[in-house]
């Protein structure tokens, strides 16, 4: 039986959403962003869940889009990369506006989109040995899906600094700048990362949906517009001479 691609499960309040692409350091594809947002819909509406939790099967969290899924729509035209690069937007707006909070718990690599992933979750709990980044910039590409949530997380100077140089960054330095929330030992991090968990998900569950909605609710309709505008940009990147030159190289050295 072939596992899924994205494991599900539901205890103490919690459900836990595990990317189940270790082989591809659990890079994002369409199919796995299907499943996310199906997933987060059905927790959205169980009311024994309380709190979601992200997390990567393996030794990373994610280490960013499938590159190989990318190379495959740089011949389509512009309308058409447009909603391709919004399947990713639409599921960041489904994080924001979803009911309950998401927390991120971040092993290994978070890059790219994968470090995208984290940075829309509200919360990041972080493995110590744990590296984030965007490293787009180094084939040509733009984390422009992510800069409507980072330019809210980060400083301007920092978010810009993150997205033009395509620095990997530390766990601590990612807690110092705001991007983390949390930075636990690696004997800890398992049992640290739980008590984290549970003690969100002890607290009542009307309370916390009602303080993350009102806390977003105040620039929601910015947001959505800035989703917007970065798969716009997204678009254009990935139609550059510089990004297909980019991916292609990075392909070829992983096939090699």
């Amino acid at each position: 039986m072939t596992a899924p691609i994205l494991e599900v499960r539901v205890m103490d309040g919690v459900c836990r959403l595990t990317l189940n692409r270790p082989e591809k350091r659990n890079a994002l594809n369409g199919e796995l962003i299907a499943a996310l947002a199906k997933a987060l819909d059905r927790a959205s509406l169980d009311e024994a869940v309380h709190v979601v939790a992200i997390t990567g099967a393996g030794g990373d969290f994610c280490a960013g889009g499938d590159l190989a899924e990318l190379e495959r729509t740089f011949d389509q035209g512009h309308a058409a990369n447009v909603a391709d690069a919004m399947t990713l937007g639409n599921l960041f707006i489904q994080m924001r506006s979803h009911p309950k909070p998401i927390v991120a718990l971040v092993q290994g690599r978070a890059l790219a989109g994968g470090c995208g992933l984290a940075t829309a979750c509200d919360l990041v709990v972080a493995h110590r040995d744990a590296e984030l980044g965007y490293p787009e910039v180094d084939i040509g590409f733009v984390p422009a899906m992510v800069m409507a949530i980072l330019r809210r997380k980060v400083t301007e100077s920092v978010a810009f600094e993150l997205v033009t140089t395509g620095e990997r960054i530390t766990a601590e330095r990612a807690e110092r700048i705001g991007l983390v929330n949390r930075v636990l030992d690696a004997g800890d991090f398992e049992k640290g990362a739980s008590r984290f968990l549970e003690t969100l998900a002890r607290k009542p569950a009307s309370a916390l949906e009602l303080s993350k909605g009102l806390l977003y609710e105040l620039d929601q309709a910015d947001f959505e517009a800035d989703i917007r505008k970065g798969a716009e940009v997204n678009a254009i990147a990935r139609r550059s001479d510089a990004c297909r030159a980019g991916v292609s190289r990075f392909l070829g050295r992983s096939r090699g």
